[in-house]
């Protein structure tokens, strides 16, 4: 939607941007009459930080089932108050909200299968452990067994990729809407076309190619947040290598 971020008080004229704080009260004295000032733009997100530090003492505690609802709900939250467009600029397909939307998968799969052993334990704790920091897993951390419910854990991931990407791909074409660019919508359309085939799948692909198709989101946010013609060319040469 499109919002005037800067808002003036009508009590007490204090300004401040809503963009930043996402809240309408007066910052300097809590009214909540105040007038938009300026341009209106295009605004998806809202200020909101990943903090896993509770589930991590949980599961330091042992208390490992409570621990995966803490993080499911702390992840879904993000992800809920997550948007791409700030203000009219284009934000980057961040690893933090990868590894949210990936650690919100893998929990609800864990919860769901009561199979899981070390392996999938190992492998829950180390996004526990980093996606809150932006860090994710490597593809050659997801253990690499070809039955249940490890497939299952790689499956959960490659479609929470596939999500993800989706859900950024939506804004990119918002953006694109009032800033055309017709190389990258082009190349965008071409990574749509490859998520719908890992979604068709139910995720039962090799994680490189749902890998690549990150990198080539990314390279495609890059290109257009910094006009970078060799950005899209990488992101070209990923999709062409599929």
């Amino acid at each position: 939607m499109r919002i005037r971020g800067e808002r003036e008080c009508s009590d007490c004229g204090q300004r401040w941007s809503y963009y930043e704080t996402g809240d309408v009260s007066c910052p300097n004295c809590g009214s909540l009459r105040s007038t938009g000032v300026g341009e209106r733009e295009r605004h998806t997100t809202a200020p909101v930080t990943l903090d896993l530090t509770a589930a991590r003492d949980l599961a330091g505690e042992d208390r490992w089932e409570e621990a995966i609802e803490e993080a499911t709900a702390r992840c879904g939250e993000y992800v809920r108050r997550r948007g791409f467009l700030r203000g009219g600029e284009l934000l980057a397909f961040d690893d933090t909200y990868l590894a949210a939307m990936e650690l919100r998968a893998v929990a609800r799969e864990y919860r769901r299968d009561r199979r899981a052993g070390e392996n999938e334990e190992i492998y829950l704790l180390s996004l526990l452990r980093g996606a809150d920091a932006g860090e994710r897993p490597s593809v050659e951390a997801v253990p690499d067994i070809e039955a249940e419910p490890t497939e299952t854990i790689r499956t959960a991931r490659a479609l929470a990729y596939a999500k993800a990407i989706e859900e950024y791909r939506r804004e990119v074409s918002t953006y694109l809407d009032d800033h055309l660019d017709p190389a990258a919508t082009k190349v965008s359309g071409s990574i749509a076309g490859h998520v719908k085939r890992v979604q068709a799948l139910d995720g039962d692909i090799d994680l490189r190619t749902v890998e690549t198709l990150v990198r080539a989101t990314q390279d495609v946010g890059r290109a257009i947040r910094e006009e970078d013609e060799e950005a899209l060319a990488t992101a070209r040469d990923r999709l062409g290598r599929l």
